[in-house]
């Protein structure tokens, strides 16, 4: 049987924390940054956790992400 494999986009997208939580990432803080401001940019700096429905959705591609 072959071993089941992280999807590879999530890879990137997510982080697990030490307690097994799922932190995502925000849009709209990549490009095209010198008109936003910057408590918008603050704003999207940080990395909230990921709802509980998203993450028993995505429970088997995020099986093998450490």
């Amino acid at each position: 049987m072959p071993k089941m494999k992280t999807h590879s986009s999530l890879k990137d997208r997510v982080k697990i924390t030490g307690t097994g939580k799922v932190k995502r990432f925000k849009a709209y803080k990549n490009h095209l940054l010198s008109h936003k401001s910057g408590r918008q940019k603050r704003v999207l700096g940080t990395q909230p956790l990921m709802a509980q429905g998203d993450v028993r959705r995505l429970q088997q591609q995020l099986a093998n992400l450490k």
